[in-house]
């Protein structure tokens, strides 16, 4: 396990000040906010903190408010909205500097058996046969945002599929992309906690699905900073048990853009063709004057 990945687990440990109530700090991201992923991520860790380990998340909606500052705790306020026999539901506010930046609702549920089917996994090379960030980054980027992006990404080993949007600019194409992911070390110790499996694929989840809206219309997006932009709000389901240190694909699309807004739909399938996860997202996509 490599020292990012031990300080993103660091990073999802909330410290407990209250009862259901927690605390988190944030880590340096690539523009001067935190994360989205990360709050969602640890909003998540709060609200599992108050659940039964027998019931796990099989689903999150979230609304990102305001701008987190990276220099500054936040406090997770957990309200327990209901405790039924199959089914538990959780409600989150993040707050900072006396404000709520993002609010979260989740839902837990006991194990049961029931109908089962699933769409087929798409097609994807083998991740082994991608260039790894370190590899890629540098050969499209300047060297100073090369290295913070691998920097920022660096507990999650991440491929993609087809170049990235700073990889193709001004070449529109067809709005999807597709990326392998999982931890940059293995989370044996963790295993038996389903629990950070899922908050780990929440952090990941907002690295790149809003790219497939930038695909469409050749442009770059944050890291050559041909627009701006930020996460409004985001949808998880989760269908099926995974582990975050396998190989994960993450397979995005956007069904549409509008009015400074862009879409991005996706899927999360194991390596060997489970869906484990479905992604709604929309966040605002700009492009400055």
């Amino acid at each position: 396990m490599n020292k990012a990945l031990e300080s993103l687990l660091d990073l999802l440990d909330l410290e407990q000040i209250e009862e259901d109530i927690f605390r988190g700090v944030s880590r340096s991201a690539i523009v001067p906010r935190v994360f989205g992923g990360q709050v969602a991520a640890q909003a998540l860790v709060a609200a599992g903190r108050t659940v039964a380990a027998d019931r796990p998340a099989h689903s999150l909606h979230a609304y990102f408010l305001r701008a987190g500052d990276p220099g500054a705790p936040i406090v997770y306020t957990v309200d327990r909205i209901r405790d039924g026999r199959s089914f538990t539901t959780r409600r989150v506010v993040a707050v900072q500097h006396g404000q709520p930046i993002f609010h979260l609702s989740a839902s837990f549920q006991t194990y049961e058996e029931g109908l089962e089917h699933q769409t087929g996994m798409p097609s994807a090379p083998d991740p082994e046969t991608l260039p790894t960030a370190a590899e890629m980054l540098p050969r499209h980027l300047p060297a100073h945002v090369a290295e913070r992006l691998i920097e920022a990404r660096a507990a999650v080993d991440l491929r993609y599929v087809d170049a990235p949007p700073w990889a193709s600019v001004g070449q529109p194409r067809e709005p999807r992309s597709q990326v392998w992911f999982r931890t940059n070390g293995k989370l044996d110790d963790y295993a038996p906690d389903p629990l950070l499996h899922v908050c780990l694929a929440t952090y990941v989840s907002d690295m790149t699905l809003l790219d497939s809206v930038l695909l469409a219309h050749g442009r770059g997006g944050w890291a050559v900073g041909d627009v701006v932009g930020a996460s409004l709000d985001h949808a998880m389901w989760f269908h099926r048990p995974f582990r975050a240190d396998e190989w994960l694909l993450y397979d995005q699309e956007s069904p549409s853009a509008s009015g400074g807004r862009g879409l991005g739909q996706a899927r999360i399938w194991t390596r060997d063709g489970r869906l484990a996860v479905t992604v709604i997202q929309e966040g605002v996509v700009r492009v400055p004057r």
